[in-house]
């Protein structure tokens, strides 16, 4: 297929491995931030290809993975309110809150919906006015400006029916965080390439700085990856920190401005919870004011909802790279896609899907 199969040629990441191996002399840790990554990485078996110095660890890549179950729990009280029309994408549907997950909300008779966009559920709101819609807005940076988007139409043609519950996570702060942590093994980054197409690699800069490390900004192509893997290996070996973009043709430094500027009118961050790992200051996004009838939380009065993670799962510590999803005892065993005890095995994106689909036991 013309655009893909040239990033995936088996010459060319021989070539590229080679490389790798003439240039590696000392075990060095990387981190890819996607979980779209991940699963590249693990299907292509480009994890098994690399020399044994190369150890990679999987981050908090996937949005679905880290909404909290609070959150989860939160969106299930609201699907199930007679009144109510609940839209999502189709990956949170299985997520596991304390009780339940969507998709049982749906065989209970509940009116969940699967949508492709947000703005399909603002159309759903505009043709339903005696009943409530909500979409679920989660996601990184990548999807947050169709999300302010919805927000925005929905305020400008008065759609009074429709809210958001809004579970928006950043990486920067991510990023910092698993590198503030003691126990972090981290040495360098490949950084997310849709993120970056959104918001630039303009504030991995100093993060890079401050912490001394190299951040590839890579895609998602197997020889993305190669490439991503090779660029940080040189670095490290030549002691070079700072940012580097392999994945030239989508990312710019400064990103999609326009959208940008979308996200700051409708958005602004705030401390944010993450599945497993905690609150991490400033590392998400909330209503603005001016936008706060459109939230979902407030309208139907479930802020207030708590829940209690799985004592068993160890979701927080494979998605700060200090564990991988074959250490946790529940691996496989208790814990499947069928019957998940955390999102990171239920997700598209998880790490622990990813290894339990191509057979890394």
């Amino acid at each position: 297929m013309r655009y893909v199969d040239e990033y995936r040629g088996g010459e060319d990441a021989g070539r590229l491995l080679g490389a790798i191996r003439r240039t590696v002399t000392k075990p060095w840790v990387i981190m890819e931030i996607c979980g779209g990554q991940t699963h590249t990485l693990i299907k292509a078996g480009i994890d098994r290809m690399l020399p044994e110095e190369i150890t990679l660890v999987h981050g908090p890549g996937c949005p679905v993975c880290v909404t909290p179950m609070r959150l989860i729990d939160q969106a299930i009280a609201i699907a199930r309110r007679p009144e109510v029309i609940f839209t999502s994408f189709g990956d949170m549907l299985r997520v596991p809150g304390s009780n339940a997950d969507l998709l049982k909300v749906k065989s209970e008779g509940g009116d969940v919906r699967i949508v492709y966009s947000p703005l399909d559920a603002v159309k759903i709101a505009h043709a339903n006015p005696g009943r409530q819609v909500v979409f679920f807005a989660v996601g990184f940076e990548t999807t947050a400006p169709a999300n302010a988007m919805a927000v925005w139409r929905a305020e400008r043609a008065g759609v009074e029916n429709f809210s958001v519950l809004c579970s928006h996570v950043l990486v920067p702060p991510a990023m910092e965080a698993i590198l503030g942590s003691p126990d972090h093994r981290v040495q360098g980054f490949l950084a997310a390439g849709h993120v970056c197409t959104v918001m630039g690699y303009w504030q991995y800069e100093p993060i890079a700085d401050r912490h001394r490390i190299p951040v590839i900004v890579t895609g998602f192509e197997p020889l993305d990856l190669i490439q991503g893997t090779y660029m940080a290996i040189a670095a490290l070996e030549e002691g070079r920190h700072g940012v580097e973009n392999q994945y030239s043709r989508s990312v710019t430094r400064e990103g999609n401005t326009a959208a940008q500027q979308l996200m700051t009118e409708v958005f602004e961050t705030a401390d944010r919870e993450w599945r497993g790992i905690g609150v991490i200051p400033g590392s998400g996004y909330r209503l603005r004011e001016s936008f706060t009838a459109f939230d979902a939380s407030l309208r139907f009065d479930v802020a207030d909802i708590e829940a209690t993670e799985s004592e068993e799962c160890i979701a927080g510590l494979i998605m700060q790279g200090i564990e991988r999803p074959s250490a946790c005892p529940a691996f496989g065993t208790r814990c499947t896609p069928e019957k998940p005890l955390g999102a990171p095995m239920v997700s598209s994106e998880g790490a622990c899907a990813a290894y339990y689909q191509y057979g890394r036991s």
